[in-house]
């Protein structure tokens, strides 16, 4: 697959319910592309994954793009844009203490579908990282880390499209809570498309298992979200999915999808 050329400055975007093209400048997105943006998350709304994947392939092109951790919403997407668009690029943020089963999914979901998910890396490995903070800054600071090793690679990514893809839903977090299907991400100055927002986990793992898509085996020994290893545990019964990340902390999010940042259009906020 190839990448994108970057945009030259300032973008010009193509808005997706067929406005004309607007200017995204340091000044942000207008109040009309976000009720546009919004009026299209109400609609798709009750839409199947699937169909709101196909609706961002038509309406952004080669324009859009896909992040993923390999979790089990991931798969899924990846499984249906397959079928639609399977050049979209697909990324993941290797931060470089991923866990060995999540790159070797990165594998088996090559063979089965023919996309092979580019792994999207720092300017630093991990000896190069350690050794500049004096050890591992994630047991110090770990959104020091995740701001480094995530943040910084996505917003380099998202620099060459108008809009990306992710596997949140809204049950996952208070942050994710109020995540629109189709969103102005304003941390990354792009659209923000969220198939399976509306989505549960029960019926995540249903679809999973009847369209046997490719899976982390980590799922199977209790880690239900799958991050870095360091940062990542395996949680017991009646804890919430996401207690196992950064786990002894105050932490839940590596900072991609925090509200604060990346403000929804379309729904209110809970």
């Amino acid at each position: 697959m190839k990448k994108s050329d970057p945009p030259e400055q300032p973008v010009q975007r193509a808005d997706s319910m067929g406005l004309n093209v607007v200017e995204i400048d340091s000044n942000g997105v207008s109040p009309e592309v976000l009720e546009d943006l919004a009026q299209a998350s109400r609609l798709l709304e009750g839409r199947e994954p699937s169909e709101i994947i196909a609706w961002a392939v038509e309406r952004y092109g080669r324009r859009l793009t896909m992040a993923t951790a390999f979790g089990p919403e991931g798969c899924l997407i990846i499984h249906w844009l397959a079928a639609v668009a399977p050049d979209t690029f697909v990324f993941n943020l290797d931060t470089g203490y991923q866990f060995s089963e999540t790159l070797e999914l990165r594998d088996r979901l090559a063979r089965r579908y023919g996309i092979e998910v580019s792994l999207e890396r720092p300017e630093t490995t991990v000896e190069e990282y350690e050794h500049l903070h004096g050890g591992p800054l994630h047991q110090t600071d770990p959104s020091r880390c995740c701001a480094d090793r995530k943040i910084a690679v996505i917003r380099r990514v998202l620099t060459r499209f108008d809009a990306w893809m992710s596997g949140i839903r809204r049950d996952q977090s208070p942050d994710r809570a109020a995540a629109p299907i189709v969103g102005w991400d304003h941390k990354f100055n792009v659209v923000k498309i969220s198939p399976l927002a509306n989505w549960t986990k029960a019926r995540v793992w249903d679809t999973i298992v009847r369209e046997d898509v490719p899976y982390n085996p980590l799922h199977d020994q209790g880690y239900i979200s799958i991050g870095c290893w360091p940062c990542t545990r395996a949680i017991s019964f009646g804890e919430d999915e996401r207690a196992g990340r950064w786990s002894g902390t105050a932490k839940t999010e590596c900072g991609l999808h925090s509200r604060d940042h990346a403000l929804p259009t379309g729904l209110p906020v809970r």
